[in-house]
């Protein structure tokens, strides 16, 4: 399969688990499989992510993030100083409750967490593929700290985790890796005062094209309460994106469908990638090729051709699969549209 030269598509990250693996349009639901089972199942997962994102024409693809059930907390699973026994409730984002782990001392990471599935993922397409990884101050927010009592603190100390894991990632192969940053749409100080700085210790090193992905979260009730208390414009991004256009980070992935984001505020990622949301991961029905390639129009007049990639708004993994794979198809033909326009 020839691969575009422009408007190159690519997810967000995660895609809805079969069935049989987990509980379906379930956010972090148990596994249903043990053991070798368990891995086997993970893996055929995958298998059916890679074949969904290749027969809707998604260009650069994930594993659906199939080997995991948060996209936070089973990577701190594989670290020392965390405890999941004693578990406190937090505020997430200042928009829900959950029962979260505990830091109780120095957190280290004892051995590789994602690098076999990142192996395995690249082994299995050839397709240019991308890994998701959380960014620190999204894993600062999903915890209870009694140890280092200081967030910025924290975040260094996964930072320097993070950065770890993907070097050790990018040398299998990997052609992108993404830290998801929902936090940075909530916490603006801390993003201007340490959140680049620790994001960008991270990503340091490393061979591959890195990115940060920033939104409005899921399509779950908890967030969706929340945007509507945000106006009539969502302007949030306007005090990160000039942050991270000055970052060494090299691609932003960002929220625009049926979003009241000012398409316009895409301007100030100047010098980036942009991976524009095109589908909305809160709609229950599947969007038309012509109102994705909409939105990829809307975000032409901003951000040049060579520098778009049309992408999901966010995660999938709370829809049904039959509509994800609806939206996929959506997304691969709405970009099909657009870069035929301006192939000419």
């Amino acid at each position: 399969m020839t691969t575009p030269t422009l408007l190159q598509t690519t997810i967000a990250g995660s895609l809805p688990k079969p069935s049989w693996l987990a509980e379906p349009e379930a956010l972090w639901a148990p596994w249903k499989l043990e053991g070798a089972a368990l891995e086997e199942g993970k893996r055929d997962a995958v298998r059916l992510a890679l074949r969904d994102q290749d027969q809707a024409g998604i260009d650069i693809v994930t594993d659906g993030e199939q080997t995991r059930r948060h996209f936070v907390t089973t990577f701190i699973e594989g670290l020392d100083g965390v405890d999941f026994e004693h578990k406190r409730t937090v505020r997430i984002r200042n928009r829900y409750d959950a029962q979260v782990p505990v830091v109780v001392g120095p957190v280290a990471r004892r051995h590789p967490i994602y690098v076999a599935d990142a192996a395995f993922l690249r082994a299995e397409t050839s397709h240019r593929v991308k890994y998701t990884l959380p960014g620190p101050m999204t894993m600062v927010d999903t915890l209870h700290d009694a140890h280092y009592r200081s967030r910025e603190k924290l975040a260094w100390a996964f930072a320097e985790i993070l950065n770890e894991e993907a070097r050790a990632i990018a040398a299998a192969g990997v052609d992108v890796i993404q830290f998801d940053e929902p936090a940075f749409n909530v916490y603006f100080d801390e993003v201007r005062d340490w959140g680049i700085r620790t994001l960008e210790r991270a990503a340091e090193g490393l061979g591959c094209t890195t990115a940060v992905h920033i939104c409005y979260g899921y399509g779950i009730k908890a967030n969706n309460d929340w945007k509507k208390t945000l106006g009539s414009e969502w302007r949030q991004y306007e005090q990160t994106f000039p942050l991270l256009a000055a970052s060494k980070i090299r691609q932003v992935s960002l929220e625009c469908a049926n979003s009241r984001v000012p398409i316009d505020l895409i301007a100030l990622l100047e010098g980036k990638d942009v991976l524009v949301g095109a589908i909305d991961v809160a709609s229950d029905r599947a969007e038309t090729p012509e109102e994705v390639a909409a939105v990829i129009r809307s975000a032409l007049r901003f951000v040049p051709a060579a520098r778009l990639l049309p992408c999901t708004n966010c995660g999938m993994v709370p829809l049904p699969r039959e509509l994800a794979r609806a939206k996929l198809r959506a997304l691969g033909a709405g970009a099909a549209l657009v870069r035929a326009e301006i192939a000419f």
